[in-house]
């Protein structure tokens, strides 16, 4: 596919599900890693994985959702590397409740771990790709930042990835100068550790069915190469874009 050997790559969100599957993905490509998460006993079992595939893997223990956290995280990185070359904005949460009955902490923490986070980690990571005058930045936002849903009330989730949508294109466009793309990919319903009970039973299979045009949730890896595209220097003149990875989801 696409040769990433000798970038650096950070992902946020990395200790398990879409994070954890799009890390080994890059280094699969020859792209050595920071991974973050808080879970650090998690990101020190995917390091040693990662590091069997030949490449160079450096986890850390960062809280998005703490702004001393993140600017620390990013100093670690940049000093053991020298220099970051992609960023991939994967760390996530949900409080399923509706607009009628979300509680203000709810709201707070969905918004605070998809919206905010997403706001301090690029930041950190993009003062350092504007000194280099390179980077690729690559948010994870969701299907669900798109459309609405009948499936289950996610009131902060549709907020938060919205949010993230508009977000990407502001920053592709302010940071375009620098020699920085940034773009989003919006997953559909994809198989995770977390998931994959609830997408294998009849009821949401049906649902998908009827939903999703291809008839089924993406499997482990289904989305990795369209992170890799977008952290490619094939990718170059590709910035703003919200590309739905999604089953057809989105076009119906």
């Amino acid at each position: 596919m696409f040769n990433l050997k000798g970038r650096v790559v950070v992902v946020s969100g990395a200790s398990s599900g879409l994070g954890a599957q799009m890390a080994k993905g890059f280094a699969a490509q020859g792209a050595d890693l920071v991974i973050t998460a808080r879970r650090f006993e998690k990101l020190e079992a995917l390091a040693e994985e990662i590091r069997k595939m030949g490449v160079q893997c450096l986890p850390i223990r960062c809280d998005v959702t703490n702004v001393e956290s993140v600017n620390n995280c990013a100093k670690e990185a940049v000093a053991h590397f020298k220099h970051i070359d992609v960023l991939v904005n994967c760390a996530g949460a949900a409080a399923n409740n509706g607009v009628l009955n979300m509680t203000d902490s709810e709201w707070q923490f969905t918004i605070d771990t998809d919206l905010t986070s997403v706001f301090y980690v690029t930041r950190a990571f993009a003062n350092i790709m504007k000194e280099q005058k390179y980077g690729r930045i690559i948010n994870i936002a969701s299907m669900y930042g798109l459309v609405g849903n009948t499936a289950m009330d996610t009131v902060a989730y549709h907020s938060s990835k919205g949010g993230v949508v508009n977000f990407t294109r502001a920053v592709a466009a302010e940071l375009a100068k620098y020699n920085i793309t940034c773009n989003a990919i919006c997953p559909g319903y994809f198989e995770t550790e977390l998931t994959k009970e609830t997408l294998d039973t009849d009821s949401f299979k049906s649902y998908m069915k009827m939903t999703v045009p291809l008839g089924r949730y993406g499997h482990a890896g289904e989305l990795n190469s369209a992170a890799i595209f977008l952290a490619a220097d094939e990718s170059s003149y590709v910035t703003g874009v919200i590309l739905p990875v999604d089953g057809g989801y989105t076009c119906v």
